[in-house]
């Protein structure tokens, strides 16, 4: 091999930008789970400061009733279904070993969600995943398994919010550099599960991981890849918050900035336990808090993993979500090594999950469907050069 093709080793790897993606995302889940819904003035009023790491449950001795609609331990290294979710799609990609459309979520995801029971951390008990995932991914299994509706319209008519978004990276991981690709199947995936400004936040995502894997990307990068490829609402939010993130380098000074640039982008509004009359309508004004968010904190944190995160989970609301997103994107950047090992080590252990394996085995799966693309290729190739079309 000439050097100008060898593979600059100073650069992460597939598998290690994989793994930094997903460990990434499990460990912001984890960190953002126990603070999810408050403001960061009560979070900072209930820790005696900002949160730094690994944290008890916000109402700690009485979690399973402090509220009844979702009595989940979160906290003390727990993930919450945004980890759950993603590691239910990479195991759809290690059966189907291609790329993944809505009927792929239909045959393989919804029968994962309703027939295989398995240790949820949040339930302390195996259960069935259909048991802890909130109502928004509930709709998959009485649209699809109940409803058979046509699953590329299944998502019409549900809550719009982050639900399909916050587990798309492995669309991301198994496009790695090619953020167009990661957008339309995303789009395809998400179809079963939301429409409107969640289907494309969930397109977004998944490019913007897309992005975060290419040897050369940046914060910068992957934000102009998102900015490019976003529609409507969702790309004038980014805009908005990503314009006003680049005047920070400190994610404590950019939390009441951030939330203002998003404000009137988000149909939630300021109680996010109250949300308003028209909150998660489809719209083509509107966009998701979470994304944008997640994007601001990685160019206020430059990338690094632990300002990125800490300060997505410290921005409360759904916190949960964004340091999901915004730590799938800042371990992508820069490898597993980027995410604490004292973070990512307590919460398998705590949440009784191997973080790890699902990375390793969708890496290996985004080099066989890489294989099939080329081979597709050339096929299109010789046959379009057959029929005259490169003269």
């Amino acid at each position: 091999m000439s050097s100008a093709h060898a593979p600059n080793r100073a650069l992460p790897s597939l598998e290690e930008r994989a793994v930094g993606c997903l460990v990434g995302a499990a460990v912001g889940d984890a960190l953002g789970g126990p603070v999810e819904g408050w403001t960061p003035e009560a979070i900072a009023e209930r820790h005696g400061g900002r949160v730094g790491g690994i944290v008890e449950p916000f109402h700690k001795d009485r979690w399973r009733t402090a509220r009844p609609i979702a009595p989940y331990h979160k906290g003390d290294g727990h993930v919450t279904d945004d980890t759950l979710m993603t590691h239910a799609l990479v195991r759809v990609y290690e059966t189907v070993r291609d790329h993944l459309d809505a009927y792929a979520v239909a045959d393989h995801l919804v029968p994962d969600l309703i027939g295989s029971p398995r240790w949820i951390p949040e339930l302390e008990a195996e259960a069935l995943l259909l048991q802890r995932i909130f109502l928004a991914e509930k709709w998959l299994v009485a649209r699809l398994h109940y409803g058979h509706v046509d699953p590329r319209e299944a998502g019409t008519g549900n809550i719009v919010n982050c639900g399909a978004a916050m587990y798309m990276a492995p669309v991301g991981v198994v496009n790695a550099g090619n953020p167009d690709a990661a957008y339309g199947e995303a789009l395809d995936v998400a179809g079963a599960h939301q429409s409107s400004y969640g289907r494309e936040a969930a397109g977004v995502f998944a490019a913007a991981v897309a992005a975060a894997h290419r040897p050369d990307a940046t914060p910068e990068s992957v934000v102009e890849e998102s900015l490019r490829l976003a529609k409507d609402g969702t790309r004038a939010a980014i805009a908005a918050v990503c314009e006003t993130a680049g005047r920070y380098d400190d994610w404590e000074a950019a939390l009441a900035p951030l939330r203002e640039a998003v404000a009137p982008f988000d149909t939630v509004g300021a109680d996010y336990r109250n949300p308003s009359l028209g909150a998660r309508r489809p719209s083509r004004l509107h966009a998701i808090e979470e994304l944008p968010i997640a994007l601001g904190m990685l160019l206020v944190g430059a990338g690094d993993y632990r300002a990125t995160v800490l300060g997505s989970v410290n921005y409360g609301r759904d916190c949960d979500s964004i340091a999901s997103m915004s730590g799938a994107l800042a371990g992508a950047l820069r490898g597993g090594a980027a995410v604490p090992a004292e973070w990512s080590e307590r919460i398998a252990a705590a949440s009784r999950l191997d973080l790890h394996s699902p990375a390793v085995s969708l890496a290996a799966v985004a080099r066989e469907v890489f294989a099939r693309d080329v081979a597709r290729r050339r096929a299109h190739e010789a046959a379009f050069e057959a029929l005259g079309g490169g003269r």
